[in-house]
């Protein structure tokens, strides 16, 4: 089996493209060779605990309102081109994504990382949920058949958090600027949201490789 790890944000709409065409390809490759980790960057790292409106921080991130449609266009295309419909109407606030982060940490002791970042991603971009608050949090924990209980203990408190921060500033270090960001066997990096074809072929020459290997 080869390592995926993939970095990405719950509030990034190329990390939930990339993770749309991922699994696609997955699926059609069938047996694939993968095992996937979820790795924390946050888009935004300063972003006020309780986040801010969307339509005032996409505007002022991309310099006014013709600007944030402008670049928003190439997301509407390629995520329709997944088969995904982002409810952007239901997106009224962009959260603070370092609790959304120390829930995947937490699914991951569970193996049930990739459902919880999925669980996320549907409850931003379809239910346009705060994926900050707490009781939304608890609430996709216990969707995952997590303890929401314990969930929200942990959320309550400190725990973890130095160590997603220390991990988001370790990947910048390394080189990360952007997400989606997937590494390969923790030696080849593909930045960006891949298209299906791409990943496809990427298995197929993996799983000729590690034929060959074998």
């Amino acid at each position: 089996m080869v390592k995926l790890d993939i970095l990405s944000d719950p509030i990034c709409p190329w990390c939930y493209i990339g993770k749309a065409n991922l699994f696609a390809a997955l699926e059609q490759s069938g047996d694939h060779p993968f095992v996937l980790e979820w790795h924390p960057f946050q888009l935004n790292p300063d972003m006020p605990a309780d986040g801010m409106d969307r339509r005032t921080y996409l505007e002022t991130k991309f310099g006014g309102k013709d600007a944030a449609v402008k670049a928003y266009a190439p997301v509407v295309t390629h995520a329709e081109q997944a088969g995904l419909n982002i409810n952007f109407d239901a997106m009224q606030r962009t959260p603070n994504t370092l609790d959304a982060h120390r829930l995947i940490h937490w699914a991951g002791i569970e193996q049930r990382q990739t459902f919880v970042v999925d669980l996320l991603f549907r409850a931003y971009f379809i239910d346009g949920r705060d994926i900050s608050d707490h009781e939304v949090l608890t609430d996709i924990a216990d969707t995952a058949d997590m303890d929401a209980s314990v969930v929200g203990k942990l959320l309550a408190s400190d725990a973890d958090a130095d160590d997603i921060r220390k991990r988001d500033a370790h990947s910048r270090e390394m080189g990360v600027s952007a997400v989606p960001t997937f590494i390969v066997a923790n030696q080849h990096a593909i930045p960006g949201s891949q298209s299906v074809d791409t990943w496809v072929q990427v298995i197929a020459d993996i799983k000729r490789t590690l034929a060959t290997q074998g």
